[in-house]
């Protein structure tokens, strides 16, 4: 498989295992090309034959700290575009869900939004202990529809994850290993320790008992993906038309404490 037509994203090889790491300016943001090269990448690694095990992280201090705010007000301008999002947006969620090779997250640095999602649909989490993750969609005006609704309340139960998915709060790393949402917080200097002594571990297995006890495991969360993603898309096409929405862009571009209407 080539990656050469990749603007996002780099690949690097090791034996069996492929490193993507998410190379998009400082925090990784969400925008336009991230987004469409993520609606397709986990389809092409799919088809990858050199590649047994995947290692997903980012470049920088963040892993994706959710999305670029000169993209949001393009979307806000030219609802169009936002509307045309949802079929990517869904693509993203069911290939993470349908790749049969397993996917170890190193989480190098915040998580947030889309980059949350991606992050805690991965098989196994492992993250920088001075990272943090969330789904912040709330606080930029927005419904998590982008796979938050779908994944937080498998990992947390359904309490824990409303309240942190209803106050967009961010989760330091040791406090989401406690809680079960990833697996593994530790120190910055044992992060690609970690990783690759569960890589290896994972890899030492039969390739394809691997693979399908994955693919068994994930048919309920295909499932419930199947069942909230439109909806919970639709709903986030519409508040991205809001008064509120705006005003949540506006406020975080000025830094300053957002004025809400409710509309």
């Amino acid at each position: 498989m080539d990656y050469a037509g990749y603007k996002t994203m780099r690949f690097e090889r090791a034996d069996r295992v492929l490193t993507v790491t998410i190379d998009n300016g400082p925090m990784n943001a969400v925008d336009h090309d991230l987004h469409e090269e993520l609606s397709r990448v986990f389809a092409d690694i799919q088809k990858d034959t050199d590649c047994d095990l995947v290692v997903l992280t980012g470049q920088g201090r963040a892993f994706c700290a959710g999305g670029d705010m000169d993209w949001f007000q393009d979307m806000i301008d030219n609802p169009a575009m936002f509307r045309d999002l949802g079929v990517d947006a869904k693509r993203i969620v069911f290939d993470l869900l349908e790749l049969e090779k397993p996917i170890i997250c190193r989480l190098n640095g915040a998580a947030a939004g889309l980059g949350a999602s991606m992050a805690l649909l991965c098989d196994v989490i492992i993250a920088d202990e001075k990272a943090v993750i969330g789904d912040p969609h709330v606080k930029v005006g927005l419904v998590a529809g982008d796979g938050g609704a779908v994944i937080w309340p498998q990992l947390i139960g359904f309490a824990r994850a409303k309240e942190l998915l209803l106050t967009g709060d961010m989760v330091p790393a040791p406090k989401a290993e406690a809680m079960g949402l990833i697996n593994y917080a530790v120190p910055t200097d044992q992060l690609d320790a970690k990783v690759k002594e569960i890589a290896q571990k994972i890899l030492g297995n039969p390739r394809f008992a691997v693979r399908w006890t994955k693919t068994a495991a994930n048919i309920p969360l295909k499932q419930i993906a199947h069942s909230v993603m439109d909806a919970a898309i639709a709903y986030e096409t519409i508040t991205n038309s809001t008064k509120d929405r705006q005003e949540a862009v506006t406020a975080f571009v000025e830094k300053r404490v957002p004025k809400y209407s409710g509309d």
